[in-house]
């Protein structure tokens, strides 16, 4: 039996499915609430007035009318829950509920959609605050210049800005302004993408999905792209610019892999998917979602459906679009142009006759339209026609597109006569070669030169300007203030690191290290860094990724004060895997003659050596921290086991090298420094003895500087020996300077003052009767207190190490826990050689263990009275701290008495008279008794002190100054004796 069908909508996309629908066998009548002028009284279609609104009026009248089928063209009612309400009313609606017309409805819940899922997309975030929505676009280390209302907008809620401040204005118009009314509440921000933008929407019965032949928009007013954006200015269909296989992976990774989520998440989509998509370099992303056909792709997609649409919307909620495939012409494009009033899409004139429709020998899907009292047509919206023609060829059918247009009339109508232009383009570009299609994409390159030409420029310095655009760089050395120079230049990369990067999708951080390497270098001898360029080198250009590790560069570069003064990019097919690159860099400085570094006759025995904190690997040793990193089978998303806390481990190791030439140059400059070393490739071992003379030697002691946590777990994980350590990594160190005795303290507290410095060792004459030569057998005598220990190493340098990592404390307590938040909080402090792992309380539920737990620290009861003696109280404790692998244990305010292993490896605080407490002493505080005292004040202070000497006690053993012997006596290391 026939079916009466109801489209809700008024548009030209119902237009479309009213007139597909009306050609099935399956359709008696086709009603269309509340339609236009088109679908007024035309065969088996009509209009009706019935309210979409009101669900329950409308389920009513569904069932007096008999109509079987709703289908729903709108984004609108879906979200606001027609199709649940219709079909719990017993009427069959096509399309998603309203929990599955979310996708649509909250940009914010779909990025957070396809975050879950793994769907590729743009980079973002949602705001709900305007100024936070700034910082981000400010902040950005990609072009956040996408800001799109979360809610519905019609179509129109995107923003894609040219720049920061219009990509701020356009928040503060959503969001204040309430360009969009309520659906600016939210707003999402996103990376802008470069490439074609198309749409490919698909059928979903909540398990299979049938893809539609891919369709593109154009979205601006005007030819060429331009004017401000609209509902959708006309579409063709199919784009060449989709092959097969892509239109296959984006079925996969988009719209299977979304229609599987929802269906997991307990959300089964059925209705059409539309995904809006930019075809980058790096694959298919998707812009955004619509829950329903778009208009004006429905325009170009019901001409082109072969299958009747009736049937296929019935297999779709019966759950059986796999049991027949869904039919589409072959050979045949169709192009659909959109005639739209003057003015839109601002305010338009309404009323305006339209001539000419009746003459045409195409397609016209009516929008804006009403019927005019008397006879004709009148314009009622701002699209008012789309006028769709399907020919065997694209060009064919925009040619016949573009006829109809030009017959049909009415005052001032604003229409496009380059529908498909990019297409056309595309297919003209195949029919002969061109650099493009050998992999060199000369445009791109050309962006990639106009995003960063402002940023070179912000690195402007006296002697450069930074203007990028010709052939070679200027400097003025004069202008810079030089008399007298010498040029000194340095060439670097980022080594492996690259590959973590890479791995990382994380590109914008490698900008420092390339600069910082070549920097640093030229410090090395004294010199001022004037100006750097770089050579960015790639398989197939990726505009993003090249702007953001040059936007890094000219970063790092204003830093270390230096000019990017030029570089070149490098595009070279087949060189370089999908998503590879290569950097390096280039720096040029100068030195007054007299200063260059290093002045190897002033250095003499004795002289000290100040070390400068490193951030941490720097960008050295990667190939061999991969090595262990895979042994380990630790992944760069998992939890970092070093670093700060909530770091990954790709995230810890892309930690940026440090630029050291604003903190160093005055300092050098005044001729205080007799030479500096970069600690880089070659480790400590290799570097240090670079700037020293033949004669003399450098003995460091590890006891004296803090060593980053990643270098204890390379060390451990990779089973590495000091000597491997020391030749291959900075340990903490990423600069040595040689200064003279008198002189070292006054440059240490320079230091200090930005940055962690420590004097590490001193210089020493060679050890007697040893000749240095080319071939002189390595030597290195660890010989010092607090390790025993001998080892071959490099010739003409000397090195005590001692790796002071990371002590693994556990802390005992009975209650609040004072003092276990005092040994906390000196843990946390970025220089701390301790690292609490473990609070164990005899009392369950005490305060202790919840300060513990806030603070990520593993906690475990162990109840005294739940265990047989104290034998087992005691072996009970120390078995869980053998677990965890503990080295020290702190008793803070735990009341039971301990025997056995467990008290050996103990410290504890101690007031004097108490005489459960004994052992030698590590750190005292004397607390005077004042008159005024009173018992509670005095208590007071004397837990203050405690409070002071129990973390300082702790870092002292924890680092290694202070160990305990056999005897029971303490022994201090160098470091702490000075």
């Amino acid at each position: 039996m026939a079916e009466r069908v109801l489209v809700i909508g008024g548009g030209g996309r119902e237009h479309a499915l009213a007139w597909k629908l009306a050609q099935s066998p399956h359709v008696q009548q086709v009603l269309v609430a509340p339609g236009n002028a088109g679908t007024a009284k035309n065969g088996k279609i009509s209009n009706s007035a019935v309210s979409v609104n009101n669900h329950t009026v409308l389920a009513q009248y569904c069932k007096d009318h008999n109509v079987g089928l709703v289908v729903v063209g709108p984004e609108v009612p879906l979200a606001a829950g027609i199709v649940d309400d219709l079909m719990s009313a017993g009427v069959l609606c096509f399309g998603p509920s309203a929990k599955a017309a979310q996708l649509e409805a909250s940009k914010s819940f779909s990025k957070s959609f396809m975050d879950r899922h793994n769907i590729p997309m743009a980079r973002w975030s949602s705001f709900t605050d305007p100024q936070d929505a700034c910082r981000y676009i400010r902040g950005a280390e990609f072009p956040a210049l996408v800001v799109k209302a979360s809610g519905l907008a019609a179509g129109k809620g995107v923003v894609v800005a040219r720049d920061k401040d219009e990509a701020c204005q356009a928040v503060l118009d959503i969001m204040k302004d309430k360009a969009f009314g309520s659906a600016g509440e939210t707003v999402v921000v996103e990376e802008l993408l470069e490439g074609e933008e198309v749409s490919c929407l698909c059928f979903s019965d909540g398990v299979t999905v049938s893809p539609m032949p891919p369709v593109q928009d154009h979205k601006r007013l005007l030819d060429r792209d331009q004017g401000p954006n609209t509902g959708g200015m006309g579409a063709y269909c199919p784009t060449p610019q989709v092959s097969e296989e892509v239109l296959q992976e984006i079925q996969t990774s988009v719209l299977q892999k979304t229609v599987d989520g929802m269906r997991e998440e307990g959300t089964p989509y059925v209705g059409v998917l539309y995904a809006g998509l930019m075809l980058t370099t790096e694959g298919a992303k998707v812009l955004e979602f619509n829950c329903r056909f778009g208009d004006p792709e429905c325009q170009v997609l019901m001409p082109l459906l072969e299958s009747d649409l009736y049937e296929v919307l019935m297999k779709t909620l019966q759950m059986e679009l796999s049991l027949s495939p869904v039919q589409w012409l072959q050979d045949s494009a169709a192009v659909t142009v959109v005639m739209a009033s003057a003015g839109y899409p601002a305010a338009y004139k309404k009323g305006l006759e339209i001539t000419g429709v009746s003459e045409m020998g195409i397609q016209v899907f009516h929008a804006g339209t009403e019927l005019k009292e008397g006879g004709g047509v009148m314009t009622s919206g701002g699209r008012v026609l789309t006028v769709t023609a399907v020919r065997p060829t694209l060009e064919s059918a925009l040619r016949s597109a573009n006829e109809g247009v030009a017959v049909i009339s009415f005052p001032d109508a604003v229409y496009r006569r380059d529908i498909g232009h990019r297409a056309i383009a595309h297919l003209s570009r195949s029919r002969g070669l061109s650099y493009k299609d050998s992999g060199v994409d000369i445009a791109a390159g050309n962006r990639l030169v106009d995003l960063i030409k402002p940023l070179a420029k912000a690195t402007a310095r006296p002697g450069c300007n930074a203007e990028l655009g010709g052939f070679a760089g200027l400097f003025d050395l004069k202008a810079a203030g030089f008399t007298d120079p010498i040029l000194v230049s340095g060439t670097d990369g980022v080594g492996t690191k690259l590959k973590v990067a890479q791995a990382s999708g994380v590109h914008g951080s490698l900008g420092q290290d390339l600069v910082a390497m070549c920097v640093n270098d030229v410090l090395a001898q004294g010199a001022e860094p004037l100006f750097f360029l770089d050579y960015f080198s790639c398989g197939r250009l990726d505009v993003r990724v090249a702007s953001s590790v040059i936007a890094g560069i000219a970063d790092a570069c204003q830093t270390a004060g230096c000019a990017l003064l030029g570089g070149e990019t490098a595009e070279m097919p087949g060189v370089y895997g999908p998503g590879e690159y290569d950097l390096a860099g280039f720096c040029v400085g100068a030195v007054e003659r007299g200063a260059v570094l290093p002045r190897l006759r002033d250095i003499t025995e004795g002289d000290l050596l100040i070390g400068i904190a490193s951030s941490g690997l720097h960008s050295n040793g990667f190939s061999l921290v991969r090595q262990i990193l895979q042994r380990s089978g630790l992944r760069l998303d998992s939890p970092a086991p070093f670093g700060r806390p909530g770091q990954t481990v790709g995230e810890a190791l892309l930690t940026p090298t440090k630029i050291y030439s604003r903190l160093l140059h005055p300092i050098l400059r005044s001729g205080a420094v007799k030479a500096c070393a970069h600690i880089t490739g070659g480790g400590l071992l290799e570097n240090i003895p670079r700037v020293l003379p033949p004669e003399l030697a450098a003995e460091l002691d590890a006891c004296r500087w803090r060593m980053p946590a990643v270098f204890w777990w390379l060390q451990q994980e990779g089973g590495l020996s000091l000597d491997e350590m020391s030749r291959t990594f900075n340990c903490g160190l990423g600069a040595v300077l040689v200064v003279s005795k008198p002189e070292a303290q006054r440059v240490l507290r320079l230091l200090q003052d930005q940055e962690e410095a420590w004097i590490v060792g001193s210089l020493a004459h060679r050890p007697p009767g040893e000749t240095p030569t080319p071939d002189s057998p390595p030597y290195c005598n660890l010989n010092i207190e607090c390790a025993y220990s001998k080892l071959s190493l490099k010739d003409v340098f000397r090195i005590f190490l001692l790796f002071n990592f990371m002590t693994r404390v556990a802390v005992l307590i009975s209650g609040t826990g004072t003092n276990l938040q005092a040994l906390m909080e000196q843990a946390k402090k970025p220089w701390s050689s301790a690292e609490i792992v473990l609070v164990i309380s005899n009392r369950p539920a005490v305060t202790g263990l919840k300060r513990a737990a806030l603070a990520g620290i593993q906690t475990r009861v162990v109840d005294h009275k739940l265990c047989g003696s104290r034998a087992e109280f005691d072996g009970t404790i120390d078995k869980v701290l053998e677990e965890l692998g503990v080295e020290l244990v702190c008793l803070a305010g735990f009341m039971r008495i301990l025997t056995g292993n467990v008290i050996k490896k103990s410290l504890s605080p101690s007031c004097q008279g108490n005489i459960l407490d004994a052992g030698a002493i590590v750190v005292q505080e004397a607390v005077p008794i004042l008159v005024t005292d009173t018992e509670d004040s005095l208590s007071e202070r004397i837990r203050e002190a405690e409070h002071r000497a129990f973390p300082a006690a702790l870092e002292l053993v924890c680092s290694g100054a202070a160990k305990l012997r056999d005897d029971g006596r303490i022994v201090w290391s160098h470091s702490a004796q000075g």
